[in-house]
Formats: structure tokens, C-alpha cells, sequence
């Protein structure tokens, strides 16, 4: 069995925004690196604070009221100390699905406010931070076998965990429920690395800050393959990427050019032109006005790429 530990974990939370809203729930179950259950799961609720109110939305979505926090919860000091103490023991990567766009954001922000360490759970230890949405992602593009894929009304490919659960008929009770949701998504991991274990063990190694910038250098400017949410759906969100720059102001971000599109306007045009079609609202820019296919590939936030060869 290798070393370390995954905690697979969810928030339910009052809202989307980390900064404005707070978290109503908080699940987590850790494994094995080979995905046996090595623990007891963990599931609490956390109390609101009286001077925050709940996007409804959340609510209705979720079925968790400010109500049933109070009720069931603990004070948000107490339901940090539970989230640092899960995420921070020695060799955990801590995994979720959709979890570095979102549930990050939110643990970062418990973390802040309640005066625990904001970052170093994702590094310190030998601890790092993965997320199984992009995996699926690039399984789907380039190792699609042994999964179901489903697509949504208009033809796009779905990868929401509820479908992807369905459609491979695996367990999954109560959709938004965070436990529930953990639980459906170490069954997706297992059908994953158990239909393509290279495949997933590669995805893992992503995970690795030093492994991705082997193909993501902008002093080599070598092309790499990129599978992302913000890259054309059909093109099975991925593309081949080139390496331009370090983004001066972030040492963690590469800015790099989507070669599926036209690479003139960053030879032939002014930094005037390029910075009027990158920062202009899409709306003010002309009518046949393409932006420059620019995007900033995170070195750590376990960004799937790979050599194109």
C-alpha cells in the first residue's frame, strides 16, 4: 500500500461566495492511497453567525436551514478546529470534486477567521490538494474507456457528479448532502483507477508542483496538452497549449496561448490591441472581435496537462 492518505470531503454552504457566505455542512471520509476506507467519516453542521443570511437558493438546494444549523451545529471556531484536524495531518491530500474552484475557497476562508494556518494544510507535511472533476475531464478526452459518459440536453458533455454517478450506476443517496456527495465520489475514483490505474496514477502525480512545470515552461515555450473547464466543450474542454510567461504578479501562474486558435494578433498586433481585446467587456468589443486566446494554466492547483506525443 503506498504512503500518505486521501480525506475526501464537501461543504453545503448558504451561498457561493467563500468571502460573503459561510459553510452549513462539512463531510469527509479518508482513505488509503488505494481508495480502503481507514477511518470513521466524519459529518457535522455549523452554526450561522446572526449577522449573515443564507442565499435562499443555497437552502432550497440543499434542504439545510439556518434553522436545523443552530439546531444541530457546533460554532464555527469548534467546526474549523474539526476541518483544520481533518486536512492537516501529516500525508493527507485532501480531494473533493469540484473542491479547488470551490471547496477550498471556503475552507481558506474558515481558516482565516478563526486564526488556523490558511495554506499550510495544502503543502506543509507532505500534504498536498487534488480534485477528481478535472481527472474525469482529461479521462474523458484521452482514456474514456471503462467509464459512461453523459452529456446534457444540448449535446455537451455532463460532468456533474450526480450524472456521471447515475449514468455508471453507482451509489449515491442523497445528492447535496456533503456526506452523501464523499461518498459518491470515492465510488467515481474506484471505477476510475480501476478502469485506467496508469492513467489515474498520472493524475495523481498532478498534484505535484514541480511535476506539472515539466510541461508547463515558459523558458522551453514547448506545447503540452491542457484539459480545463474554461476550454471549449466541444472540444472535450482541452486543447493544446503553449507556455508564454510567468505572470508577473502570481510565481504559481502561466499565462499560455490556446493553439486552436489564431496566433497572429500576439505576433502582428500592438500591446495597445492585445490589451484592448484581453481586459475589454465582451459586450464593448466589435462584432467580429475575437479575444486572444490567452489563459492562465495554476502550477498548483493540480492542472491536467501532459506531453502531446
Amino acid at each position: 500500500m503506498a504512503s500518505g492518505s486521501f480525506f475526501w470531503h464537501d461543504y453545503e454552504t448558504f451561498g457561493r461566495n467563500p468571502a460573503l457566505f459561510r459553510a452549513s455542512q462539512f463531510a469527509g471520509l479518508r482513505t488509503d492511497m488505494d481508495l480502503n476506507v481507514i477511518g470513521e467519516p466524519v459529518n457535522i453542521y455549523c452554526q450561522p453567525s446572526l449577522d449573515t443570511l443564507p442565499e435562499p437558493e443555497a437552502c432550497l438546494i440543499t434542504g439545510i436551514t439556518p434553522q436545523l444549523c443552530r439546531e444541530k451545529g457546533v460554532p464555527e471556531p469548534v467546526f474549523a478546529k474539526t476541518v483544520y484536524e481533518c486536512l492537516s495531518r501529516p500525508g493527507t491530500c485532501g480531494v473533493g470534486y469540484n473542491s479547488i474552484r470551490f471547496d477550498d475557497n471556503f475552507t481558506r476562508n474558515i481558516f482565516y477567521r478563526n486564526f488556523f494556518p490558511v495554506y499550510e494544510r495544502e503543502w506543509k507535511n507532505g500534504n498536498s490538494r487534488w480534485d477528481l472533476i478535472d481527472v474525469m475531464r482529461m479521462a474523458r478526452a484521452i482514456r474514456p474507456q471503462g467509464v459512461v459518459w453523459p452529456d446534457k440536453p444540448d449535446g455537451r458533455p455532463c460532468f456533474t457528479l450526480e450524472s456521471l454517478v447515475s449514468a455508471n450506476g453507482l451509489l449515491h443517496e442523497s445528492a447535496h448532502d456533503a456526506l452523501s456527495d464523499v461518498m459518491a465520489t470515492i465510488e467515481l475514483a474506484r471505477l476510475l483507477k480501476k478502469s485506467q490505474p496508469r492513467f489515474f496514477d498520472y493524475a495523481l502525480s498532478l498534484r505535484v508542483k514541480n511535476n506539472v512545470s515539466a510541461f508547463v515552461n515558459p523558458f522551453t515555450m514547448k506545447p503540452f496538452f491542457h484539459v480545463s473547464s474554461r476550454l471549449k466543450p466541444e472540444h472535450l474542454y482541452s486543447s493544446i497549449m503553449m507556455p508564454l510567461a510567468v505572470l508577473p504578479s502570481q510565481n504559481n501562474a502561466v499565462i499560455c496561448f490556446d493553439l486552436m486558435h489564431d496566433p497572429n494578433v500576439l505576433v502582428d498586433g500592438s500591446v495597445e490591441e492585445i490589451r484592448k481585446l484581453v481586459f475589454t467587456p465582451r459586450l464593448e468589443l466589435p462584432e467580429n472581435a475575437e479575444r486572444v486566446a490567452l489563459k492562465k494554466v495554476m502550477l498548483n492547483r493540480s492542472p491536467m496537462v501532459s506531453d502531446i506525443s
